[in-house]
């Protein structure tokens, strides 16, 4: 469950959050996520395939060239897992920086909570 855990963590930074193409980031919110996934910003809390898409879609839209890189390991604890990550131009430093902390059901995420960090000086 563990290397699961990291794949999902890993792809959903990538695959969801950095993907600009929408038919690649449907597919992958097919593959990654329970049907009945909710995801918790700080904006609210959305549910569900399209609700997700549309959240990841309008914020790719904000910053088209933006990067997400990881920052350390993935960590995985029973049905859940957290990463660090970073945003922002590639090869400079990240505009903002967050965790995501995931809940997994059956082998896929159930719940994603998004905890941004203060802008790095």
């Amino acid at each position: 469950m563990n290397d699961r855990i990291h794949e999902l963590l890993y792809r959903n930074l990538q695959e969801v959050f950095g993907e600009g193409d929408a038919e690649r980031r449907r597919a992958a919110i097919k593959e990654l996520y329970t049907e009945d996934c909710v995801l918790y910003v700080p904006p609210g809390t959305f549910v569900g395939h399209e609700a997700l898409d549309k959240f990841a879609g309008d914020l790719r839209a904000t910053h088209p060239h933006f990067v997400y890189a990881p920052h350390g390991e993935a960590q995985a604890l029973h049905n859940a897992g957290r990463l660090a990550w970073g945003s922002g131009s590639r090869g400079e430093i990240p505009d903002y920086t967050g965790v995501d902390f995931i809940i997994v059901r059956d082998g896929k995420i159930e719940a994603l909570y998004v905890f941004l960090d203060s802008a790095p000086s």
